[in-house]
């Protein structure tokens, strides 16, 4: 049985367009308008963050949209400040949807003397008053453990799926995916299995922090096209590095499925001069100018996964289900018509 609350939809100011996407979706399905929100989210001269929410929000079921992207320290102190003053504002339930969870990477001690950061974002978020995390490729599903709170963790690789379908419909049986490590082989596996293909791996051994020494190719890629899929793209030399040497290795093209498009650095320039056909991103990053005018890449929207879950959410239904081709298809369809 839904609620009798209403959903609410807020956000910061980290992916403006996304957040205005899910709302107009959001719009589409209820039939009523689902604005954002009325909120200023802004600095004083000092830095600190400063948040007004100019609605009533009391007994309201509220979803803050603000993935912790570059800058994360500030994207997160506004999603922790905008927590709280909804809470204060005695919201009913407060959800936070982060497209991209950052500090993911530092999820174990890789040495002495280092902190687990994700947890402590984890506590931070909890002590803020939000009450469950809806978030999208976390890079270690571990992550989930740090919450003592519900957190749904949505799936790229569906929508990766069905772009492949669309674009590769005609040379399917060429396909093979490729993961750019050991670590990201069950990602990549679930592509595979949802687009009935062959899986590869790149092992890379590293000479020393941020430095690959070697890389060799596990599995014969000769005359394949191969889709090397992992969860953040950061300043992209890894990624390059294993296109060029799937090449070497007999490959006929190289393109790459990537969530999140960190981007930072030479990332963009790399990819350009790069020998992949084509970098698939989705907009769970806000993408940079320099990003979107770069020819071989290419932005995937989440605005229709994020909308259907949020909407699962707020009626208490199966998130789950939105892995399922059935129930994916006909969120998408406008974007892939009949082709998938």
């Amino acid at each position: 049985m839904p609620t009798l609350n209403e959903p609410k939809l807020i956000s910061g100011n980290a992916n403006p367009p996304l957040a205005e996407a899910i709302s107009r979706r959001m719009s589409l399905h209820r039939g009523i308008d689902q604005n954002l929100v009325d909120a200023r989210v802004e600095r004083f001269n000092d830095g600190e963050i400063f948040v007004e929410v100019y609605e009533n929000v009391r007994g309201e079921d509220m979803f803050i949209i603000q993935p912790t992207s570059n800058p994360a320290n500030d994207n997160l102190m506004e999603l922790l400040i905008i927590s709280d003053a909804l809470r204060r504002s005695s919201a009913q339930r407060i959800t936070a949807v982060i497209p991209y969870f950052g500090y993911a990477r530092q999820d174990r001690r890789t040495k002495a003397r280092t902190p687990i950061t994700s947890k402590l974002v984890a506590n931070m978020l909890v002590e803020a008053g939000i009450e469950r995390v809806l978030t999208m490729d976390l890079h270690a599903a571990q992550i989930q453990g740090f919450f003592d709170i519900p957190v749904d963790n949505l799936y790229a690789s569906p929508i990766f799926a069905l772009d492949v379908k669309n674009q590769f419909k005609d040379r399917m049986d060429e396909l093979m995916v490729v993961s750019p490590d050991v670590g990201g082989v069950a990602r990549a596996r679930e592509l595979a299995k949802r687009i009935n293909a062959p899986l590869s791996i790149v092992d890379k051994r590293r000479g020393k922090p941020g430095e690959v020494a070697e890389m060799t190719v596990i599995g014969d890629v000769k005359d394949k096209i191969c889709l090397i899929i992992d969860d953040m793209c950061d300043t992209a030399g890894t990624l390059c590095k294993a296109a060029q040497i799937l090449l070497d290795n007999g490959a006929k093209e190289v393109h790459a499925y990537i969530t999140h498009g960190v981007m930072s650095g030479p990332a963009v320039e790399r990819v350009t001069n790069s020998v992949m056909k084509s970098l698939v991103l989705t907009d769970s990053i806000q993408p940079t100018e320099a990003v979107l005018n770069t020819p071989n890449i290419r932005i995937l929207p989440t605005a229709p996964l994020f909308t259907q879950a949020i909407l699962n959410i707020w009626h208490g239904t199966s998130v789950s289900s939105l892995f399922d081709d059935k129930t994916l298809i006909p969120i998408y369809e406008s974007l892939y018509s009949n082709n998938i």
